[in-house]
């Protein structure tokens, strides 16, 4: 404990502090240690206290802080700050998408020696040796594999650059996946689901997953707003998901109030990420469909019927791979917003 008399702790020792009291679980008292190391104008402190308000960690969600302490962070000379800001500004801080500055905050990363803001912008520019945003908005072709519920495959949808990205941000991230329970009201492991999962949260993400959900946005027709976290899944050899559906459960006690703040996943993306391994489909057993994409193809299919109501018909699968591993990028789609910057 710090006698009352003594003198405020310097802004690294706040920050040595801060990882004590989370380490120890005392979360508050971690968030008062970067509150006090911010209001000294400490950049590494703002960027950390920034991330948390962002999301919610283990602190209170205030994301218009949070992106008030980035900024001055980028600012102040912070290379993960204006990589993260960078972040921010595509994915439409203040209401508009700004790609020319999202990028160019990126690249102010990279100059500050933030390797992960290199890395990605070589990547967005490895398919045509520039980076050009024109062409991630451009609407991709779509080929109808059922009507009622719709369910459209979109060939080289991403390049092979983007799929190993994606799968690389992955590995070291991944966690058994799990489903919902209505009893317990949270995420549990089922033998229903044997496979494992990266999530990604606003800042988890990274430039590349963006450039991904805008040319999403793009061939749906739906903001980028309205898009959960995305989420990357991997399959060993035998692991599945059985049938299931992916609307949020009618059956739920508290189904209107979610639907009404949180609205309905009406629409599932899936990026094939890898082709290498044998079966693994994904699987529509009442519309007698089953689909192995190759890398870098694309499929989405609507999970509500066009009154917003569940669409039973989309009960579907992801069947096991043999021979090798699978890898997916899946976005769930809601129809209202979900992500407020």
């Amino acid at each position: 404990m710090t006698h009352a008399n003594a003198p405020p702790l310097t802004a690294a020792a706040e920050i040595d502090m801060a990882e004590r009291h989370d380490a120890a679980g005392r979360h508050d008292e971690a968030i008062n240690c970067l509150a006090r190391a911010t209001r000294q104008g400490d950049v590494e402190a703002k960027t950390r206290l920034a991330k948390r308000l962002l999301v919610g960690d283990r602190a209170p969600l205030l994301w218009r802080e949070g992106a008030a302490f980035i900024r001055e962070a980028a600012l102040a000379g912070g290379a993960e700050a204006a990589a993260l800001l960078a972040v921010l500004v595509a994915a439409g801080l203040g209401g508009r998408h700004d790609w020319k500055a999202a990028l160019e905050l990126a690249q102010l990363a990279a100059a500050r020696g933030w390797t992960p803001a290199a890395r990605q912008l070589e990547v967005l520019a490895a398919a045509t040796g520039r980076i050009d945003p024109a062409t991630w908005v451009e609407a991709p072709a779509v080929v109808p594999l059922h009507d009622g519920p719709d369910i459209r495959l979109l060939p080289s949808f991403a390049n092979d650059e983007v799929c190993e990205w994606l799968i690389e941000r992955s590995r070291g991230r991944l966690e058994r996946a799990k489903v919902y329970d209505a009893a317990s009201k949270s995420d549990v492991v089922s033998p229903t689901r044997t496979n494992s999962a990266a999530c990604f949260n606003l800042v988890d993400t990274d430039l590349v997953h963006l450039m991904v959900q805008t040319r999403i946005a793009i061939a749906t027709g739906i903001p980028l707003a309205n898009m959960e976290g995305a989420t990357v899944l991997h399959y060993d050899i035998g692991e599945e998901i059985t049938n299931h559906y992916d609307f949020v459960d009618p059956t739920l006690p508290d189904y209107e109030e979610h639907v009404r703040t949180r609205g309905e996943r009406i629409i599932t993306f899936l990026v094939y990420l890898n082709d290498d391994y044998d079966c693994g489909e994904t699987e529509f057993p009442r519309l007698g469909i089953r689909h192995k994409g190759r890398r870098g193809d694309a499929l989405y299919f609507t999970n509500a019927l066009p009154t917003g109501e569940p669409d039973l018909r989309s009960w579907h699968a992801g069947r096991p791979p043999q021979r090798s591993e699978k890898w997916i990028f899946s976005q769930f789609i809601r129809n209202r917003r979900v992500l407020h910057i």
